[in-house]
């Protein structure tokens, strides 16, 4: 019923930012909450942040508190991260996912997922 597309990853040595953009379609994104986890090699899925559908709540895992921003644009149907201060850890595929209303940080909970986008951040 929606469609995400992530982009903006890359490369960037530690202390640098990135700005990561998930692109909506297919159904009124102003509809869903939406959240942002990554993964990286051998690691299992984890909650990054998650923002609510009207952009006036967020929630932020403890790991990038004071660094990372969600924002969303509902009128371009378009969510962002903006990360700064990033650390080698910080490497991962993010993913960006939608859900009707977010109840918990668990995976499982979100309904649709975008197809990731590669962070890598050396030392």
């Amino acid at each position: 019923q929606v469609q995400l597309v992530e982009s903006g990853g890359g490369l960037v040595q530690a202390g640098g930012s990135l700005r990561l953009s998930c692109a909506a379609s297919g159904r009124t994104f102003s509809s869903y909450d939406m959240g942002w986890f990554r993964q990286a090699p051998g690691k299992e899925r984890e909650f990054v942040t998650f923002i609510r559908r009207s952009g006036g709540n967020t929630y932020y895992a403890d790991f990038v508190k004071g660094r990372f921003t969600i924002s969303r644009d509902n009128a371009k149907n378009t969510v962002y991260l903006q990360m700064n201060s990033l650390k080698p850890e910080d490497t991962a595929v993010y993913y960006c996912a939608a859900a009707a209303r977010v109840s918990s940080v668990d995976p499982s909970d979100f309904g649709y997922w975008g197809q990731g986008t590669q962070v890598t951040v050396s030392s």
